[in-house]
């Protein structure tokens, strides 16, 4: 479904201040895998969404997602097929438009080039997928009045909605506080259950990381270090991972960015 095969970002290359931000990355995501991607601040992953996102150009190797070479589609392209939710809750949605409006465009971006209007039947979908998180009969309220984590959790509803191929979740409830980042963890597996998406997240919560999906893959300096996925996954612990970064790299964190924390 998603291939990386040997990409490799450089930064300033032939300047004094180049930078290697990832080297010869190889991954391969198949259509329904889940991925939790953890690593320490610098490591890469961001650096990752961004080449798969299309934010910036690769400097070597190929991304193909779902048998389609993207390597060099602009990012706009991208963004019909490649769902992505970042850390700011204020990122996803449009403050000066209701609930109702911001969904109708992301339904709009799921039906593909159909005609769309704000319909009755519209309006019982978006109460319904509201719901869970109180807002059902919020749908005229302007979405600058929500909650950061209502923000997030309509950012996430409106994603889904849209049925990407891919779904990033760009360290999205970091900026939440510990109960909104619980409910919008709870909502993220739910809607990607249920839809049946291909996901993959990034999280400094190392027990998000082993609760969430079927695969994890850890970076450090730029490469993947470690993946697991199926029993293997479900048998991690937090000291576990913390020790098989101690054997791979051969070196403790640093004490100023700690590799992931556990759940609050």
């Amino acid at each position: 479904m998603l291939d990386i095969k040997h990409v490799t970002k450089v930064f300033f290359p032939g300047t004094v201040n180049e930078k290697v931000a990832l080297e010869d990355i190889n991954l391969h995501v198949d259509e329904g895998d889940v991925v939790s991607v953890i690593g320490s601040n610098g490591s890469g992953k961001s650096t990752l969404f961004n080449m798969i996102a299309g934010t910036f150009p690769v400097t070597c190797g190929t991304i193909t997602l779902d048998g389609k070479d993207i390597t060099r589609a602009p990012e706009y392209k991208r963004a019909f097929e490649i769902g992505r939710i970042f850390q700011d809750p204020t990122k996803g949605t449009s403050a000066n438009m209701s609930i109702q409006d911001n969904m109708l465009l992301s339904l709009k971006k799921g039906m593909r080039g159909i005609g769309f209007s704000l319909t009755n039947e519209n309006k019982q979908l978006f109460r319904k997928l509201i719901e869970p998180v109180g807002l059902q009969d919020r749908l005229e309220d302007n979405v600058g009045l929500l909650s950061g984590g209502q923000r997030q959790a309509l950012t996430l509803i409106m994603a889904c909605m849209a049925k990407p191929k891919l779904l990033l979740l760009d360290e999205h409830t970091a900026a939440l506080d510990p109960g909104n980042a619980r409910i919008v963890m709870q909502l993220s597996e739910e809607y990607i259950s249920r839809e049946h998406l291909t996901a993959m997240m990034i999280t400094h919560n190392m027990q998000f990381a082993i609760e969430f999906g079927n695969k994890l893959i850890m970076m450090d300096e730029g490469k993947i270090i470690l993946e697991v996925s199926g029993e293997e996954k479900k048998k991690l612990t937090v000291p576990d991972l913390i020790q098989r970064f101690r054997e791979i790299r051969k070196k403790d964190f640093a004490s100023d960015e700690e590799l992931l924390t556990e759940a609050d």
